[in-house]
């Protein structure tokens, strides 16, 4: 089991576990040495002063079970170390628990992992709930205000086999979104690549370029409502911020959505009850990691979400 320490004052030899096995060394170190920056586990790997049986290996060497990690004094600031927050232990909804895989149904509003600005999240608060479990890795993420179905591996062999899936599109994902108005026909495939960039402000935002990576997305109609189209959004490629940036290019954001969608929207829709962004992980379709069985799940729309959308078909009744 991988320890969480503060201060590794004197030399350390770790012989790495099941957990470890074809992980990145500098992952592992990351984890190991809970609290050191990250520039200092990349210049103790440059220096050499980590060694992988007794050799010098590079930040991308990948681990074995049963390997010799050489750890030099590494020692996390007193300081530093009382100011960090501890993740609050929460369990979150529950779609699927077995030895391999755990499937969550996310709560919008929560981040799935910490960093810009925000503490802790999902995967932080999920080891504090489980401090048994010898690993806990996101297989992928969610955006914080989207709600849905989020996979954690509990072993690194599903998550090697997950990442694999997903890679190569054996992993079927499918988003419910609200849009403004009339999508039109009843299925549209989207090919529209899409690139990362910064605002003048230092804000990570997409958007669709012709220099960015390939990026698709099948959108269908799944109900037509007064004013509104519920879509089915099936990713086939993982890019971030897809569907909401595909959604906004064609002129149809997300209702909801205070990146890319429609503002003045947006604010009508938060008086009428709509506070969030209108977007659900809701199936995911795929073999489990360890048992090859077919798994098919989904995560009914949330409450805030279908109270909404019943709202919507009664303004015609």
């Amino acid at each position: 089991m991988i320890r969480k320490i503060k201060d590794l004052s004197n030399v350390s030899s770790v012989v790495v576990g099941p957990e470890g096995d074809d992980q990145r060394v500098d992952n592992y170190l990351l984890r190991y040495c809970k609290g050191i920056p990250r520039s200092h586990i990349y210049r103790i790997l440059r220096t050499g002063e980590v060694r992988v049986n007794s050799r010098r290996v590079g930040a991308t060497h990948r681990l074995n079970e049963g390997d010799r990690v050489r750890i030099p004094p590494v020692r996390l600031p007193q300081n530093r170390a009382a100011q960090k927050p501890r993740a609050r232990a929460v369990d979150f909804p529950v779609v699927l628990e077995d030895q391999a895989l755990l499937v969550l149904d996310k709560p919008a509003g929560i981040a799935v992992h910490g960093g810009s600005g925000v503490s802790f999240g999902v995967i932080e608060s999920m080891r504090a709930a489980r401090p048994g479990l010898r690993f806990l890795e996101l297989v992928h993420r969610l955006d914080r205000d989207t709600s849905g179905l989020l996979m954690l591996a509990k072993k690194r062999s599903a998550l090697t086999r997950l990442h694999a899936a997903l890679r190569e599109g054996l992993v079927r994902k499918r988003y419910l979104a609200l849009v403004k108005g009339e999508f039109g026909s009843s299925e549209k495939d989207v090919v529209l690549p899409l690139r990362k960039f910064l605002t003048s402000a230092g804000e990570r935002r997409v958007s669709v370029h012709g220099e960015g990576r390939e990026a698709r997305t099948l959108f269908r109609t799944h109900q037509a409502l007064p004013g509104f189209t519920l879509l089915s959004a099936e990713l086939r490629t993982g890019r971030t911020h897809q569907i909401r940036v595909h959604l906004a290019h064609l002129g149809f954001p997300i209702v909801g959505d205070e990146k890319y969608g429609d503002f003045e929207i947006n604010r009508d829709l938060a008086k009428r009850g709509l506070k969030r962004m209108f977007l659900h992980a809701a199936e995911l379709d795929l073999s489990h990691p360890a048992t090859g069985a077919r798994l098919a799940l989904r995560a009914p729309l949330p409450r805030e979400l279908s109270v909404f959308v019943e709202g919507l078909k009664k303004r015609t009744d």
